[in-house]
């Protein structure tokens, strides 16, 4: 991995990312925004290497993010995708399934968003919704639910059986600091459209969801394909480790992308004239 930062006091650990002094943290224990910032940048040239080696090998990745509601799995998401290509790295985020959806098999309309060769996918939540939000919600039924914690973990064997890699990632907060982002969603216009009627339901029932996390964990936190768990406490920490720990996952190596020049640009282009400015409409230039 390359070593462009030169902060004093990290030192690098060996798998992919270092390990920071306690100058790096604010006297509240959180990440300084500088540090966070630069490592960030960092590892984000790595999942660019790791993005052309899927790409080049045809190799087929799947992640899941799962957790807590404002866990922080949206901003990790954004942190993996914001300097990919999205024709290679692409979010899958379900909505509610349609009335054919329901009728098909639970796992059908998950299996269609699966990669092909060359492709990450990430699942914005995932078939575990069932075991989470349809559950706790009642909008699946015991008997549904039972099927679904007995054959998951056949259904995720066999995806890897097929050469899809799996990453499982749950992200864990903790009560107070749940309040306090919920606290901060309604309060600033630019995120109050993150909490749904969802979220705040699942405020009322976080005992209900901790059992189903539970059970959950018990019947598909397996060998083969293990939960890891991420703790969302500090946002940048959480999204530092994640970014991290994803790339230890997946053996690319470490070639740039392939250096690209631009061809010489004639000095004359045919005769071509551009069409005077007066003839097009410009957007108004308030800034």
């Amino acid at each position: 991995m390359s070593d462009d930062i030169t902060d004093p006091s990290s030192e690098e650990d060996g798998e992919h990312g270092r390990v920071f002094g306690p100058d790096c943290y604010t006297k509240s224990g959180r990440l300084k925004k500088d540090v966070y910032e630069a490592e960030l940048e960092r590892l984000q040239i790595e999942l660019v290497k790791l993005q052309e080696w899927v790409r080049r090998t045809g190799e087929r990745v799947v992640v899941l993010f799962e957790g807590r509601d404002a866990a922080g799995k949206g901003g990790a998401i954004t942190r993996i995708t914001e300097s990919t290509n999205p024709r290679v790295v692409r979010v899958v985020a379900l909505g509610t399934p349609s009335d054919r959806e329901r009728t098909q098999w639970y796992f059908q309309r998950y299996v269609e968003q699966l990669p092909a060769a060359g492709e990450v996918v990430l699942f914005d939540r995932s078939w575990y919704n069932r075991a989470g939000v349809e559950r706790v919600m009642g909008f699946a039924t015991e008997e549904e639910v039972e099927e679904f914690l007995r054959s998951c973990p056949q259904f995720e064997a066999m995806l890897q059986r097929s050469g899809i890699v799996l990453i499982k990632y749950w992200f864990s907060v903790s009560d107070d600091e749940q309040e306090r982002r919920f606290q901060e969603r309604i309060d600033n216009p630019l995120k109050r459209w993150k909490l749904s009627p969802m979220d705040i339901e699942s405020r009322a029932r976080w005992q209900e969801y901790s059992y189903a996390k539970d059970e959950m964990f018990a019947a598909t936190d397996t060998r083969h394909s293990p939960w890891w768990v991420v703790d969302g406490e500090d946002k940048r920490s959480a999204r530092l480790n994640c970014i991290r720990h994803l790339l230890s996952q997946i053996p690319y190596d470490e070639a740039d992308p392939p250096a690209v020049e631009l061809p010489p640009r004639p000095d004359r282009r045919d005769g071509y004239v551009r069409p005077p400015i007066d003839t097009q409409t410009f957007v108004p230039e308030r800034y």
